[in-house]
């Protein structure tokens, strides 16, 4: 960071507590229309001559570079641990961010292919112990506060990898396009979307407890930040006010400035704000913050980010992204998954639900019911055929039977 900017946010007039949660209420869900997809597609990179080694994303970059394979569509981006990350602008409905995706996997996964490279569709790495491959200074502070809890946060920043789902966050007022509808719709197939996508089921190459376990490593870093929002899933709510105060009662991650980032233990944004030991924090603080939460529906100004899925292995990343997209869009799909959902979520807690889903998966008999309607309703609305197709070869292989990658992982088919 330039002294400049480091003279301009100590010149930055402070914020107030009020002032805060006002920002970050107005700024986390702007009205949005029509309907526009975008997918974060993650994929570990493994060495087939070694799967224990991790390469240096420069290197991979510059392999790319050479091979003229870098992405054309999507924007490459690297997760700490060296995961490869394709994502897509916001676009015109699945297909067309199917053809971008897609057309930037392939080349680029041909193209490491040919240098020794694998790009692995699986929710954790199923042989690795984490390690950080990159070292800027977000990271390290990610890293110190992660591991006042223990070792999880290490395995999640080095070690996983998701589907991302981006859909609109939706329109001012009442009904299902709304913004409240939308933000409810999210959490409460957010254990749907976990059970059918689980795929994850090895770590240190032996099969753990779990189907997904990726979701059991996030369930266990800083609740703070990676907890479902509380009350999200209930109708009737103002999304905006839940999430503002979610945002301020989440730890600091970081006091970005020369040297290192490391912030008092356990402090909250809220506890910034009322401090009397640190400087001031500013808007651009605050907005640096917002950054560091990572809740499995996180919004994002115009759109939601659904982030609670397991990596799939290559073009199937987009049965998520047509099955969600379906859930909200489709008039029909949408009313079917409020009709499945209802049931599932009377008398339960995200915690029980997300719990079942990632160990039980689609064994868990209420789970399995609201997953194959809510697929049958998505698979109904498709219109475009090499997407209809994708997703009718993972319901009938998959959520009809009751079975899941992991299940597959570990039994061998």
């Amino acid at each position: 960071m330039s002294d400049a900017s480091l003279r301009d946010r100590a010149q930055a007039p402070p914020l107030t507590e009020a002032a805060a949660a006002e920002r970050v209420a107005a700024t986390a869900f702007g009205p949005s229309g029509p309907a526009l997809v975008g997918a974060e597609v993650e994929w570990l990179v493994t060495s087939t001559a070694d799967r224990r080694r991790r390469a240096d994303p420069e290197s991979l970059k510059a392999v790319l570079g050479v091979r003229d394979a870098l992405p054309r569509c999507t924007r490459l981006t690297f997760e700490p641990g060296g995961a490869l990350e394709l994502s897509t602008p916001p676009l015109a409905g699945v297909r067309a961010c199917f053809d971008a995706l897609e057309a930037d996997r392939a080349r680029v996964g041909a193209a490491l292919g040919d240098e020794g490279y694998e790009l692995l569709g699986l929710g954790l790495d199923p042989v690795r112990l984490p390690r950080r491959v990159l070292r800027d200074q977000r990271y390290q502070a990610m890293e110190e506060l992660f591991d006042q809890d223990g070792r999880a946060g290490r395995w999640m920043m080095a070690n996983t990898a998701s589907v991302q789902v981006c859909l609109d966050t939706g329109r001012d007022g009442p009904g299902p396009a709304g913004i409240a509808a939308r933000w409810v719709l999210a959490h409460r197939l957010a254990p749907v979307l976990i059970a059918a996508f689980a795929n994850s089921p090895l770590r240190r190459g032996a099969p753990s407890l779990w189907r997904s376990t990726r979701q059991h490593v996030w369930t266990a870093i800083d609740p703070t930040r990676a907890r479902p929002v509380p009350h999200a899933h209930d109708p009737g709510r103002d999304p905006r006010e839940d999430w503002a105060r979610y945002a301020l009662d989440a730890r600091v991650m970081a006091l970005r400035g020369p040297g290192r980032w490391t912030v008092p233990r356990g402090l909250t944004f809220r506890g910034w704000l009322r401090s009397a030991t640190l400087r001031p924090p500013t808007a651009d603080d605050l907005d640096y913050h917002l950054t560091t939460l990572f809740p499995p529906v996180r919004p994002r100004g115009a759109y939601l980010e659904l982030r609670m899925i397991d990596a799939q292995p290559g073009p199937d990343w987009i049965v998520p992204v047509a099955v969600a997209a379906a859930l909200f869009d489709d008039p029909a799909a949408n009313a079917a998954a409020h009709e499945a959902l209802e049931p599932l979520w009377r008398n339960a807690t995200p915690g029980d639900l997300y719990l079942r889903a990632a160990t039980a998966a689609l064994l868990d008999a209420p789970i399995a019911a609201a997953a194959r309607a809510c697929f049958e309703g998505a698979r109904a609305a498709q219109t475009d055929p090499a997407v209809a197709e994708a997703v009718d070869r993972f319901t009938e292989s998959f959520v009809a039977r009751g079975r899941t990658r992991a299940d597959e992982l570990v039994t061998g088919g």
